[in-house]
């Protein structure tokens, strides 16, 4: 059983029981629209009580907002009892609610014209108070209301509003973004997490160009990613950059994500987060270093935005080895195999194309690259260790900081197919570092 199929059942049980039960929200949404759900919710006027009665395999995840979890058959669906929500003092949450009968007014407390429309599966009915099909064929996005009451209610909306521009290509009707220009500033009172999981809806659900124009557009930018914000004017060199300032870079390269990893997006967004820090004019504009001081920026802003360990450290070494491509075709071959080999070579692979295909469009080190990874095999790029520790101090060699570099050495000769036995490395170290 599927989501889809479960919401279904819901609402025909709730219906056979007396109740009103549709589908509400983004599935609604995503459906008139023809775009394939990724999930679905279910609201009502039973009872939280009453819904966990009726499906025994439901628990209470929101008992004080009316908000039951159904699962079954590997599926869940959120079923939510009509209701309309009092003041808002943390700006994230009501501070009570009152359970409802009306379906309107359950619409009217929602976020956005397209998010407040209700489906009755059974007989194809839509029932839209607020406008919400208008908005859709207009291809608008608009808070419902009173747009300043709704951004001081949950200001994660003011996020919420460029991710559907930027998803679904829609437009920020004028006196919605006018309200998220004047509280943008709240967005700073958001959990960080909260912030995250926007950031990376934008960046990965299509039109992550689109929406950090509008992020920029409604102020927002300089709030949540101030180093993001810095790129705006900073020029670069035109025989490298004919594209134009940093800022510019970045979108074309945003522009070209197709439905990317978190990991891959963030590096494009960062990859050169380092410039405007490193800017300087001499004989030609110059960013050294910035590669280097880019990823340990790029560690500062997703810690801040508290992603993972793992993501940080992924988005680091994209950022960090992001200009060594320029390199590929003069490195050794111990070195260049190490760099194919890196862990998830392939999103470093895409930044370098991206990159390449969003300034100067000269892929000749792309292309070498693809050739030696398709000429290449796991065993050739990462061969099983011909020497070990243990196998130093057997020769009378003590462990300390030696050790690193002898073993780098019979590794560098083993990539470059030099050596082929553990005979043959003990002879190279025993000839570079004569020491036992």
């Amino acid at each position: 059983m599927n989501s889809e199929q479960l919401a279904r059942r819901i609402t025909a049980t709730l219906k056979q029981r007396g109740r009103q039960a549709f589908l509400v929200g983004g599935c609604v949404r995503d459906l008139l629209l023809d775009r394939t759900p990724k999930d679905f919710d279910v609201s009502t006027d039973a009872r939280p009580e009453e819904i966990v009665s009726l499906f025994p395999s439901s628990e209470l995840v929101g008992a004080q907002f009316g908000v039951v979890l159904v699962r079954e058959d590997g599926a869940q669906v959120e079923v939510a009892t009509f209701r309309s929500d009092r003041a808002y003092s943390d700006g994230r949450r009501p501070d009570s609610v009152k359970f409802e009968t009306d379906p309107r007014k359950d619409a009217l407390r929602r976020d956005f014209t397209i998010n407040a429309l209700m489906l009755d599966p059974e007989t194809g009915e839509i029932h839209d108070y607020v406008g919400g099909r208008d908005d859709l064929t207009a291809r608008t996005i608009r808070a419902i209301g009173e747009p300043e009451a709704r951004f001081g209610e949950d200001h994660l909306r003011m996020l919420r509003a460029p991710r559907f521009a930027a998803s679904l290509g829609f437009t920020i009707e004028p006196a919605t973004a006018a309200a998220i220009r004047t509280l943008h500033k709240h967005i700073r009172d958001v959990a960080a997490e909260r912030v995250r999981d926007e950031l990376t809806r934008i960046l990965t659900e299509g039109g992550a160009r689109r929406g950090f124009e509008a992020l920029d557009d409604l102020r927002l930018l300089p709030e949540i990613l101030p180093e993001v914000a810095a790129m705006q004017g900073v020029a670069q060199p035109p025989e490298f950059h004919p594209e134009g300032d940093v800022w510019i870079h970045t979108r074309l390269m945003l522009d070209g994500l197709r439905r990317p990893t978190v990991t891959l997006a963030l590096g494009v967004l960062l990859h050169d987060v380092g410039k405007p820090p490193t800017f300087r004019m001499a004989e030609r504009i110059r960013f050294d270093g910035h590669a280097e001081t880019g990823a340990v920026m790029a560690v500062a802003i997703l810690t801040r935005l508290r992603f993972s360990a793992e993501q940080i450290g992924l988005v680091e070494a994209l950022v960090a080895n992001h200009l060594k491509f320029k390199d590929v075709r003069q490195m050794r071959e111990s070195t260049l195999k190490r760099f194919l080999r890196q862990d998830r070579f392939e999103e470093h692979l895409e930044l370098h194309r991206l990159d390449c295909m969003s300034s100067h469009k000269r892929l000749e080190n792309y292309e070498f690259c693809v050739e030696n990874l398709a000429q290449l095999t796991p065993v050739e790029l990462k061969p099983a260790p011909l020497l070990s520790g243990s196998d130093l101090i057997a020769a009378g060699y003590r462990p300390g900081p030696i050790f690193s570099k002898i073993l780098t050495l019979v590794e560098d000769a083993q990539l470059e197919s030099k050596i082929h036995s553990r005979e043959e490395a003990l002879d190279l170290v025993r000839r570079e570092f004569p020491g036992p």
